[in-house]
């Protein structure tokens, strides 16, 4: 484990990946040169050790926080940057600094050369979870996620089921995971990208190519995320 936050990062190589929007019929290619992302989302003990909170609705260590916004994780990046010495990823506006958590995305911006912890992009979140796999999942799907059909309805820990070929778990299946991009500034405003699909979706939504979006602030027991960082 790389800190006393006990969050293993995987260096990803880079690639290029092609992403999708099923509502839109479009597609674009992304060149993406090397970055490291968490093996696992951020546990509730992760969150708790680096915030002092627990807002999740199930309770446990190892199961992944839940009932967190983009702004949320936002914050969390950048302090556990702080916590270990690292330039903080993202500069905070007064109304992303609300501890209420109802600010605008309009008070974040990404500083790319920063060496702090981030939300992965939509694309690097995309290429982590395919492997060099071009299928719409890395495996099948009852070994390597947690979904409606196994997961007897409610979260489970991570780690649980098989990784990937880059050693990434639960990238599909137990919760959503929030992404730096947003999803459709001229139809959705600020809305933001989630990805991978959660404990109480069917089959169909754990996806590597699936696509969701939720307003920044928004909250609720199927969503969290994983950290990444940029190589520098």
């Amino acid at each position: 484990m790389d800190t006393d936050t006990d969050i293993q990062m995987i260096t990803v190589p880079a690639g290029q990946v092609t992403l999708s929007d099923r509502r839109t019929q479009r597609s674009w290619t992304v060149e993406l040169s090397p970055y490291r992302l968490a093996a696992s989302v951020v546990t509730q003990a992760q969150y708790a050790r680096v915030t002092g909170e627990r807002p999740s609705a199930a309770q446990g260590d190892r199961l992944p926080v839940e009932g967190v916004s983009w702004l949320d994780a936002v914050r969390f990046c950048n302090a556990l940057s702080a916590h270990e010495g690292l330039t903080p990823a993202y500069r905070l506006g007064s109304g992303a600094e609300d501890a209420a958590g109802d600010g605008s995305t309009e008070d974040v911006g990404w500083d790319t050369a920063a060496d702090g912890y981030r939300l992965p992009a939509e694309a690097e979140w995309e290429h982590a979870c395919r492997a060099g796999t071009t299928g719409a999942r890395y495996g099948p799907l009852d070994d390597i996620a947690w979904h409606r059909g196994n997961s007897l309805e409610r979260l489970r820990e991570v780690g649980g089921r098989q990784p990937n070929a880059w050693g990434l778990y639960d990238t599909l299946g137990n919760v959503w995971e929030w992404c730096w991009d947003v999803y459709d500034a001229e139809v959705y405003g600020s809305y933001r990208v989630l990805r991978g699909g959660g404990w109480f979706d069917e089959r169909w939504s754990c996806r590597a190519s699936v696509r969701r979006r939720s307003h920044p602030t928004f909250r609720i027991d199927d969503t969290g995320f994983r950290v990444a960082r940029s190589v520098l």
